[in-house]
């Protein structure tokens, strides 16, 4: 049996759905009942564990086979990240107490950079889960493609995407969550020792105006792509309720000025930006 986090989400679900796939015994860890009956219709166990209770996520996490472990995405965290690292902590001690026989932690593209920014947080984590007994594998996967669906009601409107990924000719990796997911399971079923890195990155890297041109194509009408001045991020972003966003626009600085890279040659993944795009406009 493999456990697995964030299986309500898009990564979570289909590392869920390739192991079900597989033939596996899937523990769906979550947070309440209710987000868990889906999964229990198709023969999940069912274990139910908050990020904040490390008792409950060591129950949920003994047993098993292999974990899989994510945080729950936080894009405006206090100045220090003090709630992350309270997350951060709860996981490892779980693990700690439960030693599955293999982890799967979802990272990111940039865990390693020393600039601060946003995604300094999966550095906490992949820094925390290190001296664990238990093999670890940490999945470090580009921007996500369907961060498009931020773009979706522009392209069907306006026709115009505001772009703060810039200047906009320059490649971007990118990456689906269904690589992402089918990626991680299939590392959940292999065996390793000791900690290892897996990057991940889509089949070629898209730039701002190939993902304008995407949409055109879909939508069978102009969309274009318009760079967000860098001087208006800090109002915009305020704007939007967020308290504290200077680590998102050192994010967005670390992609646009080449910081947050990958460390070695990563893995390809299969699905094209056309395909999730069409799945994110069909929803709308």
């Amino acid at each position: 049996m493999y456990a697995v986090m964030g299986i309500t989400g898009q990564v979570g679900g289909e590392v869920a759905r390739t192991l079900l796939a597989a033939g596996h015994s899937v523990r769906a860890v979550v947070r309440s009942a209710d987000k868990g009956a889906a999964w229990a219709q198709r023969g999940c166990d069912v274990a139910i564990a908050d990020v904040d209770d490390r008792d409950a996520m060591a129950r949920a996490f003994s047993g098993v086979e292999g974990v899989f472990v994510m945080m729950p995405s936080n894009f405006d965290p206090s100045p220090g990240f003090p709630e992350t690292r309270q997350v951060v902590e709860n996981i490892r001690l779980a693990l700690a107490a439960a030693r599955p026989g293999k982890v799967v932690c979802l990272s990111t593209i940039g865990a390693q950079a020393t600039q601060p920014n946003l995604l300094n947080q999966l550095q906490l984590l992949e820094q925390a889960l290190t001296n664990l007994q238990s093999p670890v594998t940490f999945l470090r996967p580009a921007w996500f493609m369907e961060n498009a669906q931020w773009d979706v009601e522009h392209a069907m409107g306006s026709g115009m995407i505001p772009s703060f990924l810039q200047p906009l000719d320059k490649p971007v990796p990118m990456i689906a969550t269904a690589d992402v997911g089918r990626v991680a399971a299939e590392l959940l079923q292999a065996s390793w020792q000791g900690k290892r890195i897996v990057e991940l990155e889509g089949p070629q890297r898209i730039t701002p105006l190939q993902l304008g041109a995407a949409f055109s194509a879909l939508l069978g009408k102009p969309v274009r792509m318009q760079s967000v001045p860098r001087e208006t991020w800090q109002a915009l972003f305020a704007s939007q309720g967020m308290r504290n966003p200077l680590p998102r626009m050192q994010m967005i600085d670390g992609f646009n000025e080449g910081w947050i890279e990958f460390e070695g040659e990563p893995r390809k993944g299969r699905v094209e930006l056309l395909t999730v795009l069409e799945r994110l406009v069909s929803r709308s």
